[in-house]
């Protein structure tokens, strides 16, 4: 449902050695079908906590325009943004009016400019799309309470029979009620109710709200909690039925979406523990969220043990391709608004936030970086607290900084854009520089993944091959040098490296703690 801080200080790690604080170094030739290449990488903004351009203390889509050459210069591919439709609440997963924007945020106009601008960037943007619920403000919930009102069977309303205990997918209760005692589905909230998508009016006015935005000049849509919208109880957890009935609604709006923009980019929420049982929502979606690797990749930069990493990609790959036919789907992440940021899974570990960095940026596929990440911002639950504002300047009340809610992680000044843009080997320098990797490389981006066999635990390795690049990709988890062997393969020139002293000599690579290398 939708509703990580680098340390002030390397002091603590100068025992690393200085390769650990000099500026990491990249210098790919580029080519020209490469240079202008998009990085494919999305990034996530609340626009509540991103940036204030009236203000009032809460962040606005003006205030996105603004800082979108920001969002350029970091690399980024697209932006996702969080709900951006009225709402009774401050983070807007319940809406009560699918066609508006939220006052607080601004107009129809601002988003379209908003739109323009990113477009002129080659920004591509997503909204989400929350319709698994709405609002129980929602004039149609409104409606929906009188039996005689054609809204009724818009939501799904108790029977005699009905086991008003039962829990829902989310372990909550599933059914509350109204002032008028009347029962009715929301497995999220009483404050957001379910859709009954088994009505045909609310499929077709579903597909129009897609359809709609599009028009508006979207790319595509976040589909919030894409798999609830037949999975209500618990008891239907792995129900076949269930799952066909969720994949038969969302082909239905993506044919609808592609009467208007064939090929618009939409991921959906599913929270599934393998990419096995993820690989079916490629059929409808363009990706899904892959949840099981955010969890593998932030516990082998804590354990600094890459573990069958390597084969967990490898399956993946292979899962996905049985469906898509092809490489480079994936949706890998490290975090969201509804997880512990990334910093703080990590316990404040600088090195540890590269290396998750590191793994996640070269991976195929569209990774996500939620706001603030590549700051190192940290937040623990609950909620509110992991969708703090974005950290501007060095003076949380600078301009544009917002002020909708104080913060809790205690992150000093230099957790902000204005000073990692002035420390050559801060953690946002070093984000860009991964990001523009991704560039430079296609098989970073579109690469089909297999296994390179190593007996070092502490080494992430995978070899990404495509049409024009092949690349081992290297990875140090550790906080001692390690050496890696070719063992006779072809590969002879690290191409990229994100640490001073990664060689290749008598065909091993010498790789610093905590270092990345590229080899082609």
């Amino acid at each position: 449902m939708g509703h990580r801080r680098v340390n002030s200080t390397l002091l603590s790690i100068l025992a690393l050695g200085m390769a650990l604080a000099a500026p990491a170094h990249s210098t790919p030739a580029r080519d020209a079908h490469t240079a202008t290449a998009p990085s494919g990488v999305w990034y996530e903004i609340f626009v509540r906590s991103w940036y204030d351009t009236n203000g009032d203390g809460i962040g606005d889509l003006n205030g996105v325009t603004a800082k979108l050459d920001y969002l350029k210069s970091l690399g980024v591919s697209g932006i996702w943004l969080m709900p951006i439709n009225p709402s009774p609440s401050y983070h807007g997963y319940d809406v009560t009016d699918y066609d508006g924007i939220n006052p607080q945020y601004g107009t129809m106009e601002d988003f379209r400019h908003l739109l323009d601008e990113a477009h002129k960037r080659r920004i591509k943007v997503i909204i989400d799309l929350v319709i698994n619920h709405t609002s129980d403000k929602h004039p149609w919930f409104r409606a929906a309470e009188h039996p005689n009102d054609p809204h009724h069977d818009w939501y799904s309303w108790a029977q005699p029979d009905t086991n008003l205990t039962a829990t829902s997918a989310t372990g909550t209760p599933a059914w509350h009620a109204t002032s008028t005692g009347k029962r009715y589905l929301g497995i999220f909230a009483g404050a957001m109710p379910d859709l009954n998508y088994d009505t045909p009016a609310v499929r077709s006015a579903m597909v129009r709200l897609g359809q709609f935005w599009l028009r508006q000049g979207v790319d595509g849509f976040r589909l919030d909690a894409a798999q609830h919208v037949y999975l209500d109880f618990k008891s239907q957890d792995g129900d076949a039925t269930v799952l066909k009935k969720n994949l038969a609604w969302w082909s239905e709006f993506r044919r609808g979406l592609d009467v208007v923009k064939p090929g618009a980019y939409v991921v959906g929420e599913v929270t599934q523990d393998s990419a096995e049982k993820l690989a079916p929502w490629f059929r409808p979606l363009s990706a899904a969220f892959d949840f099981p690797l955010a969890t593998r990749l932030i516990d082998s930069a804590k354990n600094e043990r890459a573990g069958d990493l390597d084969s967990v990609l490898v399956r993946t790959d292979a899962d996905y391709r049985k469906v898509t036919g092809k490489s480079g789907v994936d949706a890998p992440f490290l975090s969201n608004h509804d997880q512990e940021r990334v910093m703080s899974q990590l316990d404040g570990h600088p090195q540890h936030m590269r290396m998750a960095a590191a793994m996640l940026l070269t991976l195929p596929g569209q990774p996500f970086v939620y706001y603030g990440e590549e700051l190192g911002m940290r937040g623990r639950k609950p909620d509110p607290n992991l969708r703090e504002p974005m950290r501007w300047h060095r003076d949380p009340q600078g301009d544009g900084e917002t002020r909708w809610k104080t913060f809790s992680a205690g992150d000093g000044p230099d957790i902000s854009v204005d000073a990692e843009q002035h420390t050559d080997d801060s953690l946002l320098h070093y984000y860009t520089m991964l990001i523009g990797w991704r560039r430079d490389v296609r098989a970073l981006r579109d690469g089909a993944i297999s296994a390179y066999p190593s007996t070092n635990s502490h080494i992430a390795a995978w070899r990404l091959d495509d049409a024009d690049s092949h690349v081992l990709v290297l990875h140090n988890l550790s906080g001692q040098p390690q050496q890696v062997p070719l063992n006779g393969t072809h590969f002879r020139n690290i191409r990229l490296h994100s640490r001073p002293g990664t060689t290749l000599k008598h065909g091993r690579v010498s790789l610093p703690p905590y270092a990345t290398a590229i080899l082609d």
